[in-house]
């Protein structure tokens, strides 16, 4: 709601990376809104452009300051623009930003954007704000409740931040600091708050969701008992969570995948590698085998469900031998869905300081790879055709009488449906599948 002594101003938000950059994004658009800002939809007429970044891709710095290297003309045409600089590179550069492009008004890190009315107030009075502190208090509960606007059928929300794992090649313990997790009462309220506005799925978020142990009514709680009770909640019709670690799958959380109908058959659950001494070098503290026989535990639970992972190929040491580990593991595993990457040092990363392997040699890697699990993925589309899917419809698609919706494995599905079913669950029979979607018609059932 906007304060009635604050003149309204725009504020454009461009979100870098994962989903709960975009999960963050609404959080700081809903923190700066008694200020008077209203989202706009592009940055030209914008009275505060914040750059939500992300710091897990390649070079992400770099493309943060050609960013802002853009943005220079709309300062010149305004000079009353304001410009910050929010997420992970936000925290990592911290005010090496603000000393390498004058043009950034305020720098503030993930954990800390809840002081956003704050820095804006400053920055708004010609002062650089800077903040990246790791805060003691909850930015959660310093944030309050969601706005009340209606929403779209599908939400994140964030319950777990932080990791302790420190692989070789992660900055996320040093961007987004210790786990931790949300009260498991807060988020049960803001989810019934979600479906209240329209949304019928949730996906929960973490750096390391599956480590998620919150204080519940009776002690701590695990993701599974969270999912359970969030199951319970009238009008939410459908869980998924990530991204997760093999470590932290414990038992009760397999089992939900077969108990509780809510939760949807697709898992994402990152290995990084079929390699044990890559496994190793990176700090996995597992092995092939023992995600192997995870794996297998998982179908046990659900044989219906689909798996995705990550893969970062040419990690520092990594020998043909070793790919071919990996190789090995995607070929048993058969994924539906995976993303997978050069590796690329981070600095202030272990691995950042060792031997790199080739870049031709990473890059043909990356390309044999990348051609199996698109083979994995055509198959686990072409696997659909003939089946009768639930379909959550989000959109309107881009054919007229089209909508979009995601299926219960997360597949893209274009159906002819009337507009009535925007925000409702149909089932459609699947008739033909492509790499990316797959298409089908309502069940006449």
């Amino acid at each position: 709601m906007t304060s009635s002594t604050s003149p309204t101003r725009k504020l454009f938000i461009k979100t870098y990376g994962c989903q709960m950059n975009v999960y963050d994004s609404e959080r700081m658009a809903e923190a700066l809104a008694p200020s008077g800002y209203e989202i706009a939809d592009s940055a030209e007429g914008a009275d505060l452009i914040l750059l939500n970044t992300c710091h897990i891709r390649e070079k992400a710095a770099e493309k943060v300051y050609s960013e802002l290297g853009r943005l220079k003309a709309l300062k010149a045409e305004n000079p009353d623009l304001k410009i910050g600089v929010a997420g992970c590179v936000a925290q990592a550069e911290g005010d090496e930003i603000l000393r390498r492009q004058p043009l950034v008004d305020l720098v503030v890190g993930p954990q800390s954007y809840h002081r956003l009315p704050e820095l804006e107030a400053r920055a708004r009075q010609g002062a650089k704000a800077l903040d990246t502190d790791f805060p003691e208090e909850d930015k959660f509960d310093r944030l309050g409740g969601r706005a009340r606007a209606r929403r779209g059928p599908t939400a994140f929300l964030t319950v777990q931040e932080g990791c302790d794992k420190f692989c070789a090649f992660c900055v996320v313990p040093y961007t987004r600091g210790a786990e931790v997790s949300r009260p498991a009462e807060k988020v049960l309220a803001e989810a019934r708050d979600l479906v209240e506005r329209g949304v019928r799925e949730i996906t929960l978020l973490g750096q390391n969701v599956n480590a998620y142990h919150g204080a519940g009514t009776d002690g701590d709680w695990g993701l599974a008992r969270l999912i359970r009770e969030l199951a319970a909640i009238d009008g939410l019709d459908r869980l998924r969570y990530t991204t997760s670690h093999p470590n932290d799958m414990e038992d009760d959380l397999i089992a939900a995948h077969g108990e509780v109908p809510e939760l949807m058959p697709y898992l994402h659950l990152p290995v990084q590698s079929g390699s044990d001494r890559v496994l190793k070098a990176m700090n996995r503290k597992h092995t092939a085998e023992s995600y192997l026989r995870l794996i297998d535990r998982i179908r046990a639970a659900r044989p219906d469900i689909l798996m995705s992972g990550d893969f970062i190929v040419g990690f520092p040491g990594e020998t043909e031998a070793d790919f071919e580990d990996t190789l090995a593991l995607v070929r048993e595993v058969g994924y539906g869905q995976c993303y997978s990457f050069k590796y690329s040092p981070r600095p202030g990363t272990p691995a950042a300081e060792r031997a790199h392997v080739a870049e031709e040699v990473k890059a043909e890697r990356l390309a044999r790879l990348q051609a199996l699990l698109a083979e994995q993925q055509e198959d686990a589309q072409q696997a659909m055709v003939g089946k009768s899917v639930g379909v959550l419809f989000e959109k309107a698609g881009r054919m007229p009488g089209q909508l979009v919706g995601k299926s219960d494995h997360l597949q893209a599905v274009h159906v002819e449906a009337p507009e009535t079913l925007l925000g409702r669950i149909a089932r459609v029979d699947i008739t033909a599948a492509a790499p990316n979607s797959l298409a089908g018609r309502l069940s006449a059932k």
